[in-house]
C-alpha cells in the first residue's frame, strides 16, 4: 500500500517539532533586551576595584564626589583617595609633568569621581581581561560642553602622553613618562576637544555633539541641588531598540528562520 502523502495544510511531526522549537526561541528572546549582556544596565555598579557591588546613599563623599552622595557606587574612602596628589586608586600623578592648573586638575577629579561613582554607566559597562578588572566603562558619550571645558582649562598645563592607561615607565613603584616622551602643554598631544575625551582613558569616554541638557549626552560633574541629569540619559540608551543594537548575534538570528522553516 503506498504510503500516504501530507496534504495542504498538514504537517508532519518533524515540522511541528521544528515550530515548536521555533516559537519557543522567538518567546524566550523577547525577554532579552534591555539585558542581553547578562546584567542589569540601570542603576548599577561595575565590577571593578574598589567600586561597592550596589549603588547607595553616601553622606561623607569628599569635594568633587559629593553629586553623588545619595546614590553612588564609590565609598567615602574611595572618594578621598580620588583627591590625593597621588592617587591611591591608580598609583598615578596628575602632576607627573609638573605643577597642573587647579582648573584643569578640578576636571580631572571630577572625571574620577563620575567614573568611580556614578550609578548610570551600566549602558556602557564592558567585559574586559578579569586579570586586570572585570568591567569597564567604553564610550561614555560625554556632552559637547564637558569636552570642551576640560581641553580649554588644560591647554597652559602638561603631560607626556596621550594616553593615560599604559606604557608608564615605572621607576620606584610609581609610573614616570616614557623615555623620549617630553612634557608638552596638552594641545600638543590633545589638539582637540574630543582627543583629549577619547584618548586619555583609553576610549572609556566619547565626545558626544550633543549639548547638557539633551538627554543624550553625561555630564561628568553635576550640582547637586539640581539633581543627577544622567538618569534620564542611561535610561534611553538602555532602552529595548538599543540593547537589540549591542547584540548583533541576535540580530542575525531572522536570518535563520529559512533554514528552520
Amino acid at each position: 500500500m503506498p504510503a500516504m502523502l501530507p496534504g495542504p495544510g498538514s504537517r508532519t511531526p518533524y515540522s511541528g517539532r521544528v515550530m515548536g522549537w521555533w516559537w519557543r526561541l522567538l518567546l524566550g528572546l523577547w525577554a532579552v533586551p534591555p539585558t542581553c549582556t547578562g546584567r542589569e544596565l540601570l542603576n548599577v555598579c561595575m565590577n571593578a576595584k574598589p567600586h561597592k557591588p550596589k549603588p547607595s546613599p553616601e553622606a561623607e563623599l569628599y569635594e568633587e564626589c559629593i553629586p553623588w552622595k545619595d546614590n553612588a557606587c564609590c565609598t567615602a574612602s574611595t572618594s578621598w583617595e580620588a583627591h590625593l596628589d597621588v592617587s591611591l586608586l591608580y598609583n598615578f600623578s596628575l602632576v607627573h609633568c609638573g605643577l597642573m592648573m587647579p582648573d584643569c586638575q578640578r576636571h580631572f577629579l571630577q572625571a574620577i569621581c563620575f567614573y568611580q561613582c556614578s550609578p548610570n554607566l551600566g549602558p556602557w559597562i564592558q567585559k574586559v581581561d578579569p586579570r586586570w578588572q572585570a568591567e569597564r566603562v567604553l564610550d561614555a558619550p560625554l556632552c559637547l560642553e564637558d569636552c570642551e571645558r576640560w581641553w580649554a582649562d588644560c591647554r597652559t598645563s602638561h603631560t607626556c602622553k596621550s594616553n593615560w592607561l599604559g606604557s608608564w615607565a615605572w621607576s620606584r613603584g610609581k609610573p614616570r613618562c616614557p623615555e623620549r616622551a617630553p612634557c608638552r602643554p596638552f594641545p600638543h598631544y590633545f589638539p582637540t576637544p574630543a582627543n583629549l575625551c577619547e584618548r586619555i582613558w583609553s576610549g572609556s569616554f566619547r565626545a558626544s555633539p550633543e549639548r547638557r541638557g539633551s538627554g543624550r549626552c553625561l555630564q561628568k560633574w553635576f550640582e547637586p541641588a539640581r539633581g543627577n541629569p544622567n538618569a534620564e540619559v542611561a535610561r534611553r540608551f538602555a532602552s529595548p531598540a538599543r540593547s537589540w543594537a549591542r547584540c548583533p548575534g541576535l540580530l542575525a538570528l531572522p536570518l535563520l528562520l529559512p533554514l528552520l522553516s
